[in-house]
């Protein structure tokens, strides 16, 4: 069934198309523009959109937005800011989310399933410290079959053995730790220290660095990637690679976890 909505005009109802759903969102997205006083615009790093359209109706609701276009609403936007004086900074950002159900805590659009709400730079600072993620071992022997990893953890050193003597005489200390002794073939191809994840501020995901002992020639470091299947090589501890949900990452020949933002269960 076609989702539809009351038109200014004695509330009548009439069917939502397209357009008429792109100017409620952009007039509600201006009214909240147009709250932020003086030059504090500039203090917006980020613009939520959260859309919970019914299924007959999704296509719509892309439409309204561009889904496939997103550079193009965002224009829309800051051609709205520039109307009205807002100085937003040059890397706003805004993300268009589908769901299954408008989060109760976000202002909703009257009349249309959309919610949206606004982020400052140090809102956006905190919620990313806060930012969470798990590492789940699929292959090879690790000391536990799931990590918890945070954004506050700072360099999160995995290899073989816990405590490793570095070349300088300094100890690395791995926190994901896949044990020499083990029975398990696949942890003999694991370096003492092969890789570490950290979070990366700029860029607000954790990533994945090869350490001496996982590149080549003496050894292996691997990301495949979920999003579209392809393998990439680490071939430099200088350059990471940025890990999204249900990444894989093979260290050595045949020991592989899993990275995820979910919680199991």
């Amino acid at each position: 069934m076609a989702f539809s909505f009351f038109s200014k005009s004695g509330g009548e109802k009439g069917q939502v198309d397209v357009k008429g759903l792109r100017e409620a969102i952009l007039r509600f997205i201006k009214e909240a523009l147009q709250k932020v006083e003086g030059g504090e615009g500039r203090h917006i790093k980020e613009l939520l959109l959260y859309l919970a359209p019914d299924p007959d109706d999704k296509h719509l609701y892309e439409g309204a937005v561009y889904v496939h276009e997103k550079e193009v609403f965002r224009n829309e936007i800051q051609r709205i800011a520039d109307d009205y004086a807002i100085e937003l900074p040059d890397d706003w950002t805004i993300d268009v989310i589908f769901a299954d159900k408008l989060p109760a805590d976000v202002p909703k659009i009257p009349e249309i399933d959309v919610a949206f709400q606004m982020h400052t730079r140090r809102q956006v600072a905190h919620n990313a410290s806060s930012a969470i993620a798990y590492i789940r071992i699929l292959s090879g022997e690790a000391e536990q079959e799931e990590y918890l990893i945070k954004a506050t953890d700072g360099k999160i050193n995995i290899g073989r053995d816990k405590k490793v003597i570095t070349e300088n005489g300094s100890y690395r200390l791995n926190k994901i730790i896949f044990p020499a002794d083990s029975n398990d073939p696949s942890n003999k191809f694991i370096s003492r220290q092969h890789a570490h994840i950290e979070w990366n501020k700029d860029a607000e995901c954790f990533m994945i660095f090869a350490d001496e002992g996982g590149v080549p020639p003496r050894n292996k470091t691997k990301i495949s990637i979920a999003a579209d299947d392809k393998l990439i090589k680490l071939n430099s501890t200088q350059i990471g690679h940025p890990m999204n949900e249900g990444d894989q990452v093979i260290l050595g020949e045949s020991v592989v976890f899993l990275f995820s933002v979910k919680a199991e269960g």
